[in-house]
């Protein structure tokens, strides 16, 4: 079972991307993150012609999240992070997908540092977190999947003392992921890559994705038990590569599937396909 997940960064704009990358891959679950674009502008009859069934939660011009499925309709458990009822932005998305809880999530970004924004970001950080000791305590396969906004370590963004007063780098939220993390989560490509320098978004300005200037800021952590099926993970970093794309890539892992469900050959996105899928 492949389990990805994409900040599309407008999924109406980026819609051919979004297509081309599925019939590639054909992962089993997709999480989205900035639709940029209210419930009844979601694209759900090209998303259903692709082959995926899919929930999402809308927002206009901002935010907004959705999860697709190959296999049957995902069943929504939550919309929305509790904790803050008047919190009215469209960042969180949870359901039940055969025998996984998927969060799909969008962490604010929190910029400019100190400020309300920032404050917002650390008390939604603290939310998520009281959301997973739960999820955590009701012994079901979680995964929570999503753009996290944060760069857990050094190794994670390219020159980083560059960055050290950013929102997505500054101690306080570094340290609101560890705490995340040390509940008992796994961080899927950490897990399978400890050693190796990997990036999930690059920006747009100063040649940064040809300069391989990025950031890893999209990240999928997993429950015990689903952490022990952990198979493979990474990120289809060509994708960023592409016409008119989102400036972070699909960060995905494989999950081994149980006996009864046999896994299928996965198509992984190379460079010789990305040329061949231009022809």
């Amino acid at each position: 079972m492949r389990i990805a997940t994409y900040n599309v960064n407008g999924v109406n704009g980026r819609l051919p991307v979004l297509l081309r990358w599925l019939e590639l891959t054909s992962p089993d679950i997709v999480c989205l993150q900035e639709l940029k674009a209210p419930d009844d502008r979601f694209p759900e009859a090209a998303i259903k012609e692709a082959g995926y069934n899919a929930i999402w939660h809308g927002q206009k011009s901002w935010n907004g999240v959705a999860i697709l499925a190959r296999s049957g309709t995902p069943i929504e458990v939550r919309r929305g992070l509790p904790g803050d009822p008047d919190d009215v932005h469209s960042r969180y998305i949870e359901a039940e997908i055969d025998d996984l809880i998927v969060g799909c999530l969008y962490v604010p970004n929190g910029n400019p540092a100190p400020g309300p924004k920032f404050d917002y970001k650390l008390a939604w950080f603290k939310r998520l977190a009281a959301h997973a000791k739960t999820l955590l305590k009701s012994g079901k396969p979680v995964v929570l999947a999503g753009d996290y906004n944060v760069m857990p370590t050094e190794f994670d963004v390219y020159k980083p003392e560059r960055w050290i007063e950013d929102a997505l780098f500054r101690i306080e939220v570094r340290e609101a992921y560890a705490r995340l993390v040390h509940q008992g989560w796994t961080d899927a490509i950490r897990a399978r890559h400890p050693d190796k320098r990997i990036y999930t978004f690059w920006d747009y300005f100063r040649n940064a994705y040809a300069r391989n200037a990025g950031l890893r800021i999209d990240h999928l952590l997993l429950s015990p038990d689903v952490a022990k099926r952990l198979i493979g993970a990474g990120v289809d970093g060509e994708v960023r590569g592409w016409e008119k794309t989102s400036d972070h890539a699909p960060t995905w892992i494989e999950l081994m599937n149980s006996p009864a469900k046999p896994a299928r050959a996965k198509k992984a996105v190379t460079r010789t396909a990305a040329k061949k899928a231009k022809k």
